[in-house]
């Protein structure tokens, strides 16, 4: 942990004026730091309303329209917001005249006086966080939930004191930024395609993935999903322990029928049935064990892990039940933003589909997808972006049941006419929202809106 006053005096440019800039600007600005405060969109003060005032207030500057590639070497550190790539010219400008690029988490890390626990993966990162939370929360209350689950870390890291946990979900676009974070338990739930507009290739996105364990030391555990060979074979320091929906593992939690059992630090039972969880479908197991396995590591008795699992409800836009009409059950999987998470939301329904999908075009394949809707989609009711990509891989894969729908309530309204009772309408985009929507959880907001207002 650094001294507070590590950042006295000095000048920094924060680069993002969204949740995780405003936060990393006031408490650069706390710590008394001369701060800036850029966003390349010209409309970022107005957007950001009354939180403008309150920065210049302050005695932050206000830099918007631009992007600082004239001034950055003004400053003794440029703290980028995960929205923003790290490797534009002016952040490779700032590193050849030795000004550090950081990220916000790394910001907070290093103010942080207490363990963390730090949740990465390409699907399920924020339904295990939170149920991470919940089983910490119960057991120690001092307990924070932070990182891109919606609580920047540097919003809350100066309240945290010795005592409790930091439990972090952690996206790739803040690893790339962080240098010298080091959670005491990591994991990694999954690894598949995602992002690669910005990370280019798979191959950088494992990497980047991978790296939430790279300054972790022996005395830290590694959490790794044993039926991904990119998870299971990643190299750490730390002590790996597994997971697995498939394989009966000497060492681990895993799937015994359905028996979730842990073989663990001493135990070797069957903890609970995946029956009686509220979290539904293979993915909703995976996101158990991963708690369940990261729990076990920071010492929380089994008995006390149980029943928030039990409990536990999914999170709003993942696999969401929304309600039931006329015998038609609507679900709203928003935060399904790429293939795989919209796979496993598909798998999860146990019951005819009728599915809505597409959005912003990240570059992924949407293939695997398609080849699940036989037998399960009856209808593929597509808008954004991605429209005519999906539709051509539906045809290449001999689905022709798709129609095309300009707007959100437009496809909740076609998705609805042909759902007939004992069917469901799955929002489950297999893209991310940014085509249409300011993010998914607008999209979701919104889906549950148009669904209620069904009659």
């Amino acid at each position: 942990m650094y001294n507070n006053n590590v950042y006295r005096g000095k000048k920094i440019i924060v680069c993002g004026m969204g949740m995780s800039g405003i936060a990393s600007a006031r408490l650069l600005n706390r710590l008394g730091a001369e701060v800036t405060l850029q966003d390349l969109n010209e409309k970022a003060r107005e957007k950001a309303g009354p939180a403008a005032d309150e920065l210049e207030g302050l005695g932050i500057t206000l830099f918007t329209g631009a992007n600082p590639d004239g001034i950055i070497g003004n400053f003794d550190m440029a703290v980028m917001s995960p929205g923003i790539s790290a490797f534009l010219p002016f952040a490779e400008k700032a590193r050849s005249l030795g000004i550090p690029v950081i990220g916000e988490i790394e910001l907070a890390y290093t103010l942080c006086p207490r363990p963390i626990v730090g949740i990465t993966g390409t699907n399920g990162k924020t339904t295990t966080t939170s149920l991470v939370g919940e089983i910490f929360q119960a057991y120690c209350p001092n307990t924070y939930v932070v990182g891109n689950i919606g609580t920047a870390f540097t919003e809350r890291v100066l309240d945290m004191d010795e005592n409790g946990w930091a439990v972090a979900e952690i996206s790739s676009f803040q690893l790339e930024t962080c240098a010298t974070f080091r959670p005491k338990i990591s994991a990694v739930l999954n690894i598949t395609p995602d992002h690669l507009d910005r990370h280019k290739t798979f191959e950088n996105y494992a990497e980047v993935k991978a790296s939430i364990g790279k300054n972790q030391t022996a005395g830290d555990f590694m959490i790794l999903n044993y039926d991904d060979e990119h998870c299971r074979n990643i190299q750490t320091n730390a002590k790996k322990v597994y997971f697995s929906r498939l394989a009966q593992l000497d060492e681990g939690v895993f799937l015994d029928g359905d028996m979730i059992r842990v073989r663990l630090n001493g135990h070797d039972e069957n903890l609970l049935d995946r029956r009686g969880m509220k979290i539904v479908g293979n993915i909703g197991a995976e996101n158990a064990m991963a708690a369940i396995a990261i729990s076990v590591c920071a010492g929380i008795p089994l008995d006390k892990i149980k029943e928030p699992v039990l409990n536990f409800n999914a999170v709003e836009h993942r696999i969401e039940y929304v309600r039931e009409l006329n015998g038609v059950r609507f679900y709203n999987d928003s935060k399904g933003t790429n293939t795989d998470a919209a796979i496993k939301g598909l798998e999860a329904m146990d019951r005819p589909v009728v599915l809505i999908g597409g959005g912003y075009d990240k570059h992924g394949d949407f293939g695997d997808w398609v080849k699940l809707f036989k037998g399960k989609v009856k209808n593929l009711v597509v808008i954004g972006e991605t429209a005519d990509k999906i539709i051509e891989t539906c045809r290449a894969y001999g689905f022709e049941r798709f129609e095309r729908a300009n707007t959100l309530k437009d496809a909740v309204d076609a998705a609805y006419g042909r759902a007939k009772a004992g069917d469901c309408v799955l929002l489950s985009p297999a893209c991310a929202s940014w085509d249409m929507f300011d993010n998914f959880e607008q999209r979701g907001k919104l889906f549950k809106e148009f669904v209620w207002k069904l009659e």
